[in-house]
């Protein structure tokens, strides 16, 4: 696979990706000494806090651009490159641990059976990402400017999976989890500066204009701009129309 992701201009521009993962390393709960695995590693902040924890920590992550970046930042863990649909691992870890990259994964039963047979029996699995209706606002507008251009969209183009938690949750129970928690809530998101629309859609939305001119993706930018300026710009900055999912799962 094409490798689109730029860790540097993730680490400077979209830091807020890893800022929000705190919470859910609360959730986890780590206890110093356990195995972990960090599904969706990025560039290795999590991954850090958890082995500032005592944490015997793996990151794992699809882009090799990301684990390079993690393994400069943080030579002392462990960072692999691996697909979370293809994970080897049997019975390996106390918990996995996963922030904003299962939207990301559109074979997601595949996955978490991955995930629920790399787990020790009573291990957790903790997750969020995105959700049913996640960034509509955003994606929406693009279709339409799109279209505006006759520009055909295929299905496949659209990068994501966002599940309502009914899904999700039936998939987990599917491939052996007790769900423990599931929740699907709003959370506003600042992007940074005057340009963080346009960042935000160049770093995450890239093959929404696969076969698009760079001309006319940059016209089709500005018109996204212009037209949600008033919905999603607040205070002098962009607000992203993100909606999460979060999960908890138990291999008993």
């Amino acid at each position: 696979m094409n490798d689109h992701w730029n860790a540097h201009l993730y680490d400077e521009k979209h830091s807020f990706v890893s800022h929000f993962g705190e919470d859910l390393v609360r959730l986890l709960a780590p206890q110093k000494g356990e195995k972990i695995l960090d599904l969706g590693c990025g560039t290795g902040d999590l991954a850090d806090k958890l082995n500032q924890l005592g944490i015997n920590v793996v990151g794992i992550d699809q882009s090799e651009n990301m684990v390079k970046q993690a393994q400069q930042k943080y030579p002392g863990i462990i960072f692999k490159v691996e697909d979370a649909v293809s994970l080897k691992d049997q019975n390996e870890f106390d918990a996995v641990f996963s922030n904003a990259t299962l939207h990301w994964v559109k074979s997601p039963k595949q996955a978490l059976q991955g995930i629920y047979d790399a787990l020790i029996k009573g291990g957790r699995f903790v997750a969020e990402f995105g959700g049913k209706g996640n960034v509509q606002v955003i994606t929406d507008e693009i279709h339409q400017q799109l279209g505006e251009f006759g520009i055909e969209f295929k299905p496949e183009q659209f990068p994501w999976y966002y599940p309502s938690i009914g899904e999700y949750s039936s998939l987990m129970e599917q491939v052996g989890f007790r769900v423990t928690l599931a929740q699907h809530f709003d959370r506003p998101t600042p992007l940074n500066g005057e340009n963080g629309l346009r960042n935000w859609i160049e770093m995450f939305a890239v093959s929404m204009f696969e076969g698009v001119t760079t001309e006319v993706k940059e016209l089709i930018i500005t018109r996204v701009e212009k037209n949600l300026r008033e919905v999603l710009f607040h205070n002098s900055e962009w607000v992203a129309d993100y909606k999460r999912i979060r999960v908890m799962g138990i291999k008993e």
